[in-house]
């Protein structure tokens, strides 16, 4: 008797995540994120990430020629984060950093005077890119927004 209630039970929660699969596939954005490959030993970023609330590890990007970061994607109480908080790149990748449109004006300069995206831009579909030749890390911060934790990072890495 308890086999046959499990089954049905599963049977049905299989059904409904099912329906939900086939809702977001029909247009529908889903709230289920596709896993991305992490770096299987995370870089040493001190206390860099402390108070970011969408920090959980550096994706993996390495063989890409170019990898696209968002600006003012949801974190930190708004839309005050990049999305890939942390990438891991290859030398001569490009990333291109692209705004979303929300949370206000963002801009992009790292913390070793590496690269600087300019003025402040609030505009979806901004875009500044910066190629990655030399290996290292390379942190940045949306300025207005650093205390907020609008922290990211680049880790140029040997394949």
């Amino acid at each position: 008797m308890y086999r046959r209630t499990y089954l049905r039970t599963a049977g049905l929660l299989g059904l409904t995540t099912l329906a939900g699969c086939v809702a977001a596939g029909a247009g529908e954005s889903s709230s289920v994120k596709t896993a991305e490959p992490m770096l299987p030993v995370e870089p040493d970023y001190g206390d860099w990430f402390e108070n970011v609330s969408n920090y959980d590890g550096t994706t993996d990007r390495r063989g890409e020629s170019e990898v696209l970061v968002h600006v003012g994607t949801k974190a930190n109480m708004g839309s005050f984060g990049f999305g890939p908080v942390a990438a891991a790149v290859s030398p001569g990748t490009t990333v291109v950093w692209e705004w979303t449109g929300k949370g206000g004006s963002h801009n992009v300069v790292s913390e070793d005077d590496a690269f600087d995206s300019g003025p402040l831009a609030a505009a979806a579909g901004h875009r500044y890119t910066h190629r990655f030749d030399d290996v290292g890390t390379y942190r940045y911060v949306c300025e207005p927004h650093r205390a907020m934790g609008m922290r990211g990072a680049v880790v140029v890495v040997e394949d």
